[in-house]
């Protein structure tokens, strides 16, 4: 057992959390049970998810994607509404991290995903991003074979890079506005989450290959790393809840 406000501080810190402007809070969202015995964790928020965790005996909620988001009504409607009915009745602490935990060097998302990639990391992309050399240049259907392997979803491919990729840029969730730079700064790909309405024409104008594996797929790893990791430090059990999303 563990007490709430030391597990979010510990994570607070380990993710520093306080050095990203977001685009919502990092950390506690809604207080719950003081006392945390169970951890669930899941890359979005979700009235499914909160009913879940409570029937997983959970009493803190992790995840990736929370609820409070600034360009969202301040108002509680039904949606919001039916969210906060699914904590407060089991008690749920949500605690989430989004920008610093796709950042985080060692169980960030972005890491994770480039050494699935067999990318050896060299650099940050981007700001949360990370970059580097694979240690063999590989072909583009090399790489989304790896791609789909890690993620266990079939990615959308622009192949209009170089025939061999010596470097490649992860920006896992919506990085697909990040392709120009990746090109301008010499990446042969830029492996992301989603693709936008110009990515296939920007890969294709500026010759960089672009990967979109999935945002809920590529943004898999980080929580489930984060748990890991609170769980050894407090002893605490901890579970991985997968709610499928084809986006």
């Amino acid at each position: 057992m563990a007490h709430r406000d030391e597990i979010i501080a510990f994570a607070d810190e380990l993710l520093d959390a306080g050095s990203f402007r977001d685009y919502g809070p990092m950390g506690m969202q809604v207080a719950g049970a003081e006392e945390v015995t169970k951890i669930v964790c899941a890359v979005s928020s979700s009235r499914e998810l909160f009913l879940r965790a409570a029937d997983a005996g959970a009493q803190l909620v992790l995840v990736h994607h929370g609820i409070l988001w600034e360009n969202e009504p301040r108002t509680v409607g039904p949606q919001m509404k039916g969210r906060l009915q699914a904590l407060f009745d089991a008690d749920l602490t949500l605690v989430a991290y989004h920008l610093a935990l796709d950042a985080h060097p060692e169980i960030g998302n972005n890491v994770l995903l480039a050494r699935e990639l067999g990318i050896e990391v060299d650099s940050t992309f981007a700001g949360i991003g990370v970059g580097g050399r694979f240690a063999d240049p590989t072909t583009i259907d090399e790489l989304a074979e790896r791609g789909r392997r890690a993620v266990d979803r079939e990615p959308l491919v622009f192949a209009d890079g170089p025939e061999r990729i010596e470097r490649g840029a992860v920006v896992t969730g919506g990085g697909a506005r990040y392709a120009a730079q990746a090109a301008a700064e010499g990446y042969g790909v830029l492996v992301t989450g989603e693709a936008a309405e110009p990515t296939m024409m920007t890969a294709r104008e500026l010759g960089i290959h672009v990967v979109a594996a999935g945002h809920y797929a590529t943004e898999r790893l980080g929580v489930q790393a984060l748990a890991e990791r609170i769980g050894a430090r407090f002893g605490l059990a901890w579970e991985y809840l997968e709610l499928p999303n084809p986006v």
